[in-house]
């Protein structure tokens, strides 16, 4: 079988933070490069996931349901970590309706809607997870050189997930990405672990990079030219063919 590729980790313009991809057109680029599915998981919401249906099987492709989740960060709530999860079937439809409404109703810190790992892993029926790559807490643990609780903390995503958790790699040329990766894969070889490669998709071609600092700033309150402003994104963040 030839190798297949396909979108895990994806922001459309529903993810109102830092997303800048139309619906029809990432559902017409996917198709056109040969993928057979996509999954959407925008930030903390599902607001397109009627939409996204609707276009991804009018296209013929497999529509994946997910979110991608503010995990709160006991160290300091100013700094939530990342946690991807997928939708498997009717069952983790319904948690992760529940988790997003949790966050909103009950776990938001400035602002910011953030679940606890403890509702997490109370609601694993029927979802499947990826780590957040670079900015979830097992990567955070790993990349400061805390290997006993990067393993502590995996331990715990494994009991409530099993199987479905996935440490996600990611290279997209950004700080820390490549020694993301290599401690990621040590410790998913020493583990057992597996691992999912995605591309924290979040525009649909490079060109689109400038208008998508352009909606971050919007979002943030800050000017393109502010020297002080976080950097987090790439011009590599965009929808990749398999290729």
């Amino acid at each position: 079988m030839d190798p297949s590729f396909v979108h895990l980790h994806v922001h459309t313009e529903y993810s109102l933070v830092d997303g800048l991809l139309r619906i029809r057109p990432m559902v017409q680029a996917v198709a056109g490069s040969g993928m057979s599915a996509i999954a959407v998981t925008d930030q903390a919401n599902l607001f397109c996931l009627i939409r996204f249906y609707q276009a991804a099987l009018a296209a013929g492709i497999k529509p994946i349901a997910g979110s991608e989740l503010w995990v709160r960060n006991g160290a300091n709530a100013n700094q939530p970590f990342r946690l991807v999860v997928l939708v498997q079937d009717r069952r983790g439809y319904l948690n992760l309706t529940r988790l997003i409404s949790r966050a909103y109703l009950e776990g938001q810190h400035l602002g910011v809607p953030q679940v606890e790992r403890a509702w997490v892993a109370e609601a694993a029926e029927g979802l499947i997870a990826l780590s957040g790559g670079p900015g979830g807490d097992v990567a955070q643990a790993l990349l400061g050189g805390h290997r006993p609780e990067a393993e502590r903390l995996l331990d715990g995503w494994l009991s409530a997930f099993g199987d479905r958790y996935f440490l996600e790699l990611t290279r997209t040329g950004r700080e820390h990405e490549a020694e993301c990766v290599e401690l990621s894969v040590d410790l998913a070889a020493a583990r057992g672990v597996p691992v999912v490669a995605t591309n924290d998709v979040r525009f649909l071609a490079p060109e689109d990079f400038e208008a998508h600092e352009a909606r971050v700033c919007i979002h943030d309150g800050r000017t393109l030219d502010d020297p002080r402003r976080p950097r987090p994104y790439s011009d590599e963040q965009y929808l990749r063919t398999p290729e």
